[in-house]
């Protein structure tokens, strides 16, 4: 658990917290989903926005922290590849993540609509 938090430091707080915390409201979104009967068009419709948006900030992460990388790299000169490639690591931290809440999301409200064709059809 500690490996988890030391990549969301190392990924850059402000966008990776910023995602955890998108994370942890689509999870509470896919169990009210759950929860409630009828429709969830509402929800499922939130769920989708709130997931698109993390794969956005992740990738705006992605191309801050790049800049901010490749200025540093002019400032200095020459960089070694062993330097460059840990930071080209670095900066795919925050796109991954955001990925992977967008996949947990569609995966949401995959769910959510397959469970809504049920109790449709019931």
């Amino acid at each position: 658990m500690s490996s988890f938090f030391a990549k969301l430091i190392e990924g850059g707080p402000l966008f990776m917290f910023v995602i955890l915390i998108l994370l942890i409201l689509i999870l509470v979104l896919i169990v009210k989903g759950f929860l409630e009967k009828g429709n969830n068009q509402k929800t499922i419709s939130l769920i989708g926005s709130i997931g698109l948006f993390t794969v956005v900030w992740g990738f705006l992460g992605q191309t801050l922290g790049l800049i901010g990388a490749f200025q540093a790299i002019e400032v200095a000169g020459d960089v070694s590849m062993a330097i460059l490639a840990g930071g080209l690591k670095v900066s795919l931290l925050s796109p991954i993540f955001g990925l992977i809440v967008f996949l947990i999301a569609r995966l949401g409200i995959i769910i959510l609509t397959w469970m809504g064709k049920e109790t449709n059809q019931s």
